[in-house]
């Protein structure tokens, strides 16, 4: 004797009996009548029970519109924060330190309308730092233009700008003898 199955029930309603017949089983219609039991022939598939192919291409164009990468809804859903990389973990704290250095940061700063009676303090300039510095910007653009001349006494063709820096040297000797250093970048004695 055939060992009897629980065959689940089709799509289109059709059960498989014990001896291995198909059919859709008697019901009673919502006036009452009896609606008898259907058999079906073998090797039947109603449209129903059918599985329908599904062209990857034709469902990506289908999705065209929503937005992201195909398939990453379900690394999302899966994605456990505590199992997030050393990585990830070390940039989240940089970020969150760099949010709490800016509010303290803001939090420091006096507003102007908040304490109107506190005047500005003046900025103190030491003309000497000044000099110091405009003179080393000044040696720099001098020792590029010697290397610039260097390279067109050699025959290397140089670029009109390149051109105008060599140019430029006597000028930017006179502006260091005017703030009192050698065109090497050395301060000047009093005595000279």
């Amino acid at each position: 004797m055939p060992s009897v199955e629980s065959n689940p029930v089709s799509r289109a309603g059709i059960t498989t009996s014990a001896t291995g017949e198909r059919h859709i089983p008697s019901s009673i219609r919502p006036d009452g009548s009896v609606r008898k039991e259907i058999r079906v022939r073998p090797g039947y598939r109603p449209p129903e029970d059918v599985e329908l192919y599904k062209n990857r291409t034709a469902e990506g164009f289908r999705n065209r519109a929503k937005p992201g990468v195909p398939g990453a809804e379900s690394l999302k859903k899966d994605e456990d924060p505590a199992k997030t990389s050393n990585a990830a973990n070390k940039n989240a704290k940089r970020r969150e330190a760099r949010k709490k250095a800016a509010t303290d940061k803001d939090e420091e700063k006096p507003t102007k309308a908040a304490d109107p009676v506190e005047p500005a303090k003046p900025v103190v300039v030491d003309p000497e730092a000044e000099k110091e510095k405009e003179a080393k910007k000044l040696v720099k653009k001098l020792r590029q233009a010697r290397e610039l001349k260097a390279k067109k006494e050699k025959g290397e063709g140089l670029l009109p700008e390149q051109f105008e820096k060599v140019i430029k040297i006597t000028e930017l000797v006179r502006q260091l003898e005017k703030l009192g250093f050698d065109p090497q970048g050395e301060k000047k004695s009093a005595e000279t």
